[in-house]
């Protein structure tokens, strides 16, 4: 499986974790919804710039959305 969609599916199982729709988290990292559903479905890369501020937003260590394992 490609790492853009685990990446995807890191962010968006913490988004749930946090109660945050994508409305909400696209608006707290200044993305627009439909670009945060592609890269939470693996279509789109992210910048480490906004993959940082995803992590601030959900509260987690950038690590934990590439952990993989």
């Amino acid at each position: 499986m490609s790492r853009l969609i685990l990446l995807g599916r890191n962010i968006k199982k913490y988004r749930e974790v946090n109660h945050l729709s994508q409305n909400e988290l696209a608006e707290k990292v200044d993305l627009s919804r439909e670009y945060l559903a592609r890269v939470e479905t693996g279509c789109k890369r992210i910048s480490l710039k906004k993959l940082f501020a995803i992590a601030d937003a959900l509260e987690v260590k950038c690590s934990e959305l590439v952990d993989f394992a």
